[in-house]
């Protein structure tokens, strides 16, 4: 769990926190960090089975439940000393600020009859002077929202909070996906909009230290990371980070909040019915006015995260993490910048996937002796000459090529060069994963599975993923994807022949060592 957040955290009995959201964002990642900070969690969650992925589920109560049903609501609340509110109905179309001011009223009423000791909700950081009227409905809300329920009775802490930089965090992939795509934006007059981000770990920091405030405090605190920069200075440094070059950005004021919410939904993949609210929020400078949090929840040594930094923890977890964890079913997570099973499908960037599947006759240790065979004076069971031009072509932008052959002609270990291939994986007799190590703009890997389903039947499994690097990247995609029929499927349908020659009698592969 990352050391920052359980700095934050008072040393103490654990308390019995709820926490809303689950699914989303913040409340994902919230949730082992309330559990290393000593505290019991009960999540509850529209549908409880949406949880069941994350490696925290066993070590935390789940009940169903729905903010707007009063009686869900009260029955999550029985013997809860700190209720997080990190739920919005922002992106469910119209009437979502009647829907939120609802929710955060039985919110509020029920804890305040269960005896709950503290809400905790983070809602936006609202730009000051600016009539609540004038407000985008976006900021509306969630100031609304938060008024709601400081006027509960119950003990209530509002952190508002402008952009969360972290993968995952709709304002976030916004601003990855414009900066990525476009090299050139022609953009709306809000890049020049000030605006204090925060880094996500500082938010879940904030978050936790949050639960020990004491009784008497119950108000509204600003959170924002150190800097104060225009959108459009995030995106130029946003693109420095990920190697990207220089983008040039051309604002023209006439294009107003709702063209530019199309041209968003154009541009990126993230939803109209989010990006449009966030657009329409952009208008308005959000700015920290004070720093109080900082009395009762402490700035962790030396000083919060800062823009760069937490752009790179972003990048460089999700492309460490994300091929063994979102798009592999598996739940590794364990930091606040990884990629979670509960994640949107739009957020964590681009992923292009080729995907291939063949029943094969023949034992699962025949098909795994062609699997980690592959490669070398063995080739790639598909379009020799295609591989050799693609190896000629990497040495020719001073790329390794296909010169460095493999370490053993039959057996593979992790670390492994395999020809322009790095092994970044392998787990014997069923996952083989390589890393491509050829000159690309972006990042790409070739799995390989030797699998058995219900009926007792042999598959192979293979998949070719790229994640793409700016709109070089994408463009590189589409013009080699109209071949990946002939050397991905022919791949597939080669090794499955191959692997069938061999026969059930072929002997398990060694263990490899070292």
């Amino acid at each position: 769990m990352s050391g920052d957040v359980m700095d934050g955290a008072v040393a103490g009995a654990g308390l019995r926190c709820l926490v809303t959201g689950a699914t989303g964002y913040i409340g994902g990642r919230l949730v082992p960090e309330l559990l290393a900070a000593g505290h019991r969690v009960r999540c509850v969650a529209r549908s409880p089975g949406a949880l069941r992925d994350h490696p925290w589920a066993g070590d935390v109560e789940v009940v169903r439940g729905d903010v707007t049903d009063a009686g869900s609501v009260a029955a999550a609340m029985r013997d809860i000393d700190v209720a997080y509110y990190l739920v919005h109905a922002l992106g469910t179309g119209k009437g979502f600020e009647e829907t939120d001011r609802r929710a955060a009223r039985i919110f509020g009423e029920r804890a305040r009859a269960a005896g709950v000791r503290r809400i905790v909700y983070l809602g936006g950081l609202a730009p000051a002077g600016v009539p609540e009227r004038e407000l985008s409905p976006h900021l509306r809300s969630r100031t609304e929202v938060g008024r709601v329920l400081l006027d509960s009775g119950v003990p209530t802490t509002v952190l508002r909070a402008a952009v969360i930089i972290g993968s995952g965090s709709a304002s976030f992939e916004m601003l990855r996906y414009l900066t990525e795509r476009l090299p050139v934006m022609v953009t709306p007059s809000w890049v020049h909009t000030r605006i204090q981000p925060i880094a996500v770990r500082d938010v879940l920091r904030t978050l936790v230290g949050s639960a020990r405030m004491p009784d008497d405090v119950s108000r509204a605190f600003d959170i924002g990371g150190p800097e104060i920069l225009t959108y459009r200075q995030m995106m130029e440094r946003y693109a420095a980070v990920a190697g990207l070059p220089r983008r040039l950005i051309l604002p023209v004021p006439f294009l107003t909040p709702k063209l530019s919410s199309h041209w968003v939904g154009l541009v990126t993949p993230v939803p109209r019915s989010i990006a449009r609210p966030l657009t329409e929020s952009l208008r308005h400078e959000v700015v920290c006015h004070e720093h109080d949090i900082a009395r009762y929840v402490p700035d962790p040594p030396g000083r919060p995260v800062l823009f760069e930094e937490a752009v790179r923890l972003a990048l460089q977890r999700v492309r460490d993490a994300q091929v063994t964890t979102r798009w592999s079913s598996a739940s590794l997570p364990g930091a606040p910048s990884d990629p979670l099973p509960t994640d949107p499908g739009w957020a964590g960037g681009s992923l292009y996937t080729d995907r291939r599947e063949r029943t094969v006759d023949a034992s699962p240790e025949a098909l795994w002796r062609v699997i980690e065979g592959i490669g070398g004076e063995n080739g790639w069971y598909s379009f020799p000459l295609a591989w050799a031009a693609r190896g000629l072509l990497d040495r020719m932008v001073g790329g390794v090529g296909l010169r460095r052959g493999r370490r053993d002609a039959a057996r593979l270990r992790a670390g492994d060069s395999l020809d322009f291939w790095r092994v970044e994986e392998i787990e014997p007799g069923r996952l083989l994963r390589l890393r491509a190590e050829m000159r690309l703009p972006g990042l790409a890997w070739l799995e390989m599975r030797a699998v058995t389903d219900g009926d007792g039947r042999v598959l192979y499994c293979q998949r070719a993923l790229f994640h793409p690097r700016g709109l070089l990247g994408h463009a590189y995609w589409w013009s080699v994807s109209p071949f990946h029929a002939v050397v991905f499927g022919g791949m597939a349908r080669n090794i499955a022949r191959t692997a069938a020659k061999a026969g059930p009698a072929a002997k398990p592969p060694r263990t490899p060592t070292g």
